[in-house]
């Protein structure tokens, strides 16, 4: 493991940057950075040298034109390991950087933006960081690459426990977060500009581009000789599956997966009062309103007990204990997912252990 001993530090969302930048301050860190990351580092107190002043070449284009320049990439990509690389780079004055912390331009929060016009857009359409990010990420057994804010702490603990340095292992992390995060950020580009046709915006882009982080990896597929695995959209924040909390109960499998998201988006659609949905199979089998929680289930049961043996619930309301004792005394249940589950119901289907009872939070009427 090599010690940090530059960091280039240029980032659009400033959260937490100056506490990592004293940190790395006081591992005696050279920081390389520029415009408005270097004005609030400096106005903090932490000593910065400017992109600029490294390089000997200045800022223009109306910024567009600040990093990309072979003092930087050269010390982004130049592999220490190699006698021709520290050669050439020494006969050019390039000096290596170990550590490049950059986040990109707002470009999702800007064309979400009422009124966001295609200028608007090109303008925060990012360059220079994604190329040094890749540049690093790429050169992940010299360099250390973050991208996310959240990192900070674990990056500065690492180095803490080793003299300055940061494991191989935690870089390869870090630079495979990168190449996801600017995969998504390219995606989301190219969908803008896919639906603009001059400036016209379509329904529907061109082409659709999106991203999903694995969320679990069942046991098996829809068939016990498959394998599979759940992804979920990034950043979903509406009541699903995708999103639902797991109080107990088993591992989720594929099937139970597919029927949970049939049975919550049934319930969904029934506002007018406490509801329940029972699902087998992806087929509602037992639907049904009632004056409380309770009611309905015992409604939406008794429409098909043979078919509801074995089945998901989902309701629209709080679970409440005595619904809970309900269903664990009447049938066998797979799972059972409500927008919120009290104490009383959550300690009522702990008796059955393996049933998977989920909370997915409450959704808009």
């Amino acid at each position: 493991m090599a010690v940090i001993k530059r960091a280039l530090v240029s980032v659009s969302d400033k959260s937490g940057i100056v506490e990592f930048a004293q940190e790395l301050q006081a591992f005696d860190v050279e920081i390389l950075s520029t415009g408005g990351t270097a004005r609030l580092l400096r106005e903090a107190g932490v000593p910065v040298k400017d992109v600029s002043d490294y390089t000997g070449f200045p800022e223009m284009l109306d910024g567009r034109v600040k990093t990309l320049h072979p003092k930087v990439h050269g010390g982004l990509l130049g592999r220490r390991d190699l006698p021709e690389h520290v050669a050439k780079m020494k006969e050019h004055g390039i000096e290596p950087i170990d550590m490049v912390v950059v986040n990109l331009y707002p470009f999702e929060a800007t064309v979400a933006k009422e009124g966001c016009t295609l200028e608007d857009a090109i303008e925060n359409i990012d360059i220079g960081g994604p190329t040094m990010l890749r540049s690093a990420a790429k050169n992940n057994r010299d360099v250390t690459v973050v991208v996310d804010h959240t990192d900070y702490g674990a990056v500065i603990d690492e180095m803490k426990a080793g003299g300055g340095a940061v494991s191989q292992k935690t870089n390869f992390r870090l630079a495979v977060k990168v190449y996801q995060h600017t995969a998504a950020y390219d995606g989301a580009i190219s969908n803008y500009l896919g639906q603009l046709t001059g400036e016209e915006k379509a329904d529907f882009s061109e082409t659709f581009t999106v991203q999903y982080k694995r969320a679990e990896v069942m046991r098996y597929g829809e068939n016990p000789h498959q394998k599979a695995a759940f992804y979920v959209e990034r950043d979903v924040e509406e009541a699903s599956i995708a999103t639902a909390r797991q109080i107990q109960g088993k591992a989720l499998s594929y099937n139970n997966i597919a029927d949970t998201d049939a049975a919550l988006e049934c319930v969904k659609q029934f506002d007018e009062g406490p509801a329940c949905v029972i699902v087998k199979h992806a087929n509602p089998c037992g639907v049904s309103y009632g004056k409380d929680l309770l009611e309905a289930y015992s409604k939406a049961f008794s429409t098909d007990p043979e078919s509801a043996f074995g089945g998901i619930i989902a309701f629209n309301r709080e679970l409440d204990a005595e619904t809970a004792r309900a269903i664990v005394d009447k049938q066998f249940v797979e799972v059972i997912i409500a927008p919120t589950v009290s104490d009383e119901a959550a300690e009522a289907v702990a008796a059955k252990k393996n049933v998977r009872l989920l909370e997915c939070g409450q959704w808009p009427e």
